[in-house]
């Protein structure tokens, strides 16, 4: 049966699928609608298994807050290509929109949401591979909720940041959102010291030591050397011990008490392709 433009652009509405593919779907289907999205779903299916193996190391990162709660999302693929396209990034902030509608707390409850009437988060995600031709991977997903929370997307939405504060309120709106900024900047890799693991405090006094005896250090004074090491790395990688990127003879911590007394972080994500 004859296919119409008009066939072909409600389905293309409904699944994002190429204007060729849904005629295509159509044509098999012969006509039928609800068919034609079920062939495009194998087809995503197929395309999935197929591509199963691919790394997907680019993609897409949103962030966004509302008041006390904010949400950050990170979906791969496996071109820049891809990642750069209007269509996936209006799909990757409908994943988001779904997130942030269901105040959803973990990246398997967001999977397993329904996305519409019919698919799922994950389904969707899986047609969507017949879409763009690649491997995509919803492989990031969190929610932090704090007095106030501010998302910083970086220019490319390669790198997004979420951070929370213990304080509300406009005076406060320059400092939070620096400090945000600051985040995505100097990836530190804990709040305080206290949230760095024994694991990696053991790693650097071990790292430090051994660079010490090879610069000919004698052991004892190369343990001593060690530490020091260890609390230049505490306060290179600790958020509210970091300088302050805009004024580096403050920390973190002091240009937010000076914004306002007993202001402070108290969580903070990070995502990053690289």
């Amino acid at each position: 049966m004859a296919i119409t433009a008009s066939q072909v652009n409600e389905l293309r509405k409904k699944t994002g699928a190429g204007m060729m593919d849904c005629k295509k779907a159509l044509v098999e289907a012969d006509g039928d609608t609800e068919k034609a999205v079920d062939i495009l779903r194998k087809k995503g299916q197929k395309v999935a298994a197929k591509r199963g193996d691919n790394e997907a190391k680019e993609g897409v990162i949103f962030a966004e807050s509302k008041g006390n709660v904010g949400y950050i999302l990170q979906l791969n693929c496996e071109t820049d290509f891809v990642a750069k396209n209007e269509d996936f990034r209006t799909f990757v902030q409908s994943l988001l929109d779904v997130a942030i509608k269901n105040n959803v707390e973990t990246l398997e409850e967001l999977k397993a949401l329904s996305y519409n009437d019919k698919l799922s988060v994950e389904e969707k995600i899986t047609e969507q591979v017949g879409v763009v031709g690649e491997k995509l991977d919803l492989s990031n997903y969190a929610k932090i909720e704090a007095d106030t929370v501010v998302a910083y997307n970086h220019p490319g939405n390669q790198l997004a940041t979420l951070v929370g504060y213990n304080k509300a309120g406009d005076s406060i709106e320059d400092a939070t959102k620096q400090v945000a900024m600051q985040v995505a900047a100097m990836n530190p890799i804990a709040l305080t010291k206290e949230e760095i693991t024994q694991d990696v405090v053991d790693r650097e006094l071990e790292v430090g030591k051994d660079l010490a005896i090879q610069e000919g250090k004698p052991a004892e004074m190369a343990e001593k050397i060690a530490h020091g090491r260890l609390n230049k790395f505490f306060k290179e990688n600790t958020l509210l011990s970091q300088p302050f990127v805009r004024d580096n003879k403050v920390s973190v911590k002091d240009f937010l008490n000076s914004t306002e007394s007993g202001l402070t972080v108290t969580k903070f994500k990070r995502f990053s392709l690289s």
